[in-house]
């Protein structure tokens, strides 16, 4: 008799960060965001940073989110690590905080249908200089913008 020999192709989910910021000059005032995503590995697979006209910190945070989760949505990420020096909007999406302002609450309800459409999304806060490329876009476009 023939023994079988069963192979069995352990795979584990590339996790991709998405660093994300936003940022505002006056609260509200001109503002911008900024998010790159990064493979594992440290390659840089999408970055962007624009100008998104007079809002607030934190309707220009969630607008990085926004942009980078519709990012990783086409390219077919699967599993996202969020990195964000907001420690508000890290609360608030994984539900440790309500979101009380109504325009903060369509942007965090249109995120998590984002985050649904990726399948697997962790959010993790760290402070502002451990997130220096999405912070440096956003800043490259706010000075874009003022030009």
């Amino acid at each position: 008799m023939g023994s079988v020999v069963h192979t069995v192709w352990e795979t584990r989910p590339v996790t991709t960060k998405l660093f994300t910021d936003g940022g505002a000059r006056g609260n509200p005032g001109p503002a911008a965001f900024g998010y790159v995503l990064e493979s594992e590995d440290g390659t840089v697979l999408a970055a962007e940073g624009e100008a998104i006209g007079v809002a607030t910190n934190n309707v220009a945070e969630y607008r990085a989110l926004l942009a980078g989760l519709a990012r990783a949505v086409e390219l077919g990420l699967d599993e996202i690590e969020v990195v964000s020096d907001s420690e508000l909007l890290v609360k608030q999406m994984r539900g440790e905080y309500r979101v009380k302002n109504a325009a903060l609450r369509e942007l965090s309800l249109e995120a998590a249908r984002l985050a649904r459409q990726v399948g697997r999304v962790t959010y993790t806060a760290v402070r502002r200089e451990h997130n220096e490329l999405a912070d440096r876009l956003v800043n490259e476009a706010l000075d874009r913008a003022s030009l």
